[in-house]
């Protein structure tokens, strides 16, 4: 499909909750498509649909094991705790140790909006945290313990 440009921190639409979406139309299949296309090209984990411009509660991840797209998710339980440097794709280069839960259940719908269930653990529990704080306006800068600071490209 379309690589589409990725939102910078500062742009104002990253800071907007995004409206739940009640129907898959075509436009909503392209941007998802779409949104995994860029995600993979930028080497990211996850990509919500406000960092390329859209005001829709849609997130896709893929830790390594397949894409899981994410139709107005939502966690619905969550425990323990994990502290990991975190990166996001609207913030390039830079990172921060944040504090998440070590596991999730979250509900979301499929891009077919078939309902569905799905646990989280670690780098998936992080991920799907990250993405759902993104839908509603929010960036992993606002939970930083410390300072954020640069990567080394060459890990990403």
């Amino acid at each position: 499909m379309a690589i589409r440009q990725i939102r910078i921190a500062g742009d104002p639409i990253l800071n907007k909750v995004c409206k739940e979406v009640k129907e898959i139309t075509p436009m909503l299949q392209t941007l998802i498509e779409d949104m995994l296309d860029t995600m993979y090209e930028a080497n990211g984990v996850g990509l919500a649909a406000p960092q390329v411009g859209i005001l829709r509660r849609i997130a896709v991840v893929d830790i390594g094991d397949g894409p899981i797209v994410l139709v107005n998710p939502k966690i619905i339980e969550q425990s323990g705790e994990q502290t990991a440097d975190e990166a996001c794709l609207s913030l390039p280069g830079k990172a921060g140790q944040v504090t998440r839960p070590d596991h999730v259940l979250i509900r979301a719908f499929d891009e077919n909006m078939e309902e569905y269930e799905m646990e989280g653990d670690e780098l998936l529990a992080r991920a799907f945290c990250h993405e759902i704080e993104h839908l509603d306006g929010h960036m992993y800068m606002e939970h930083v313990i410390g300072e954020i600071h640069d990567v080394n490209q060459e890990e990403e």
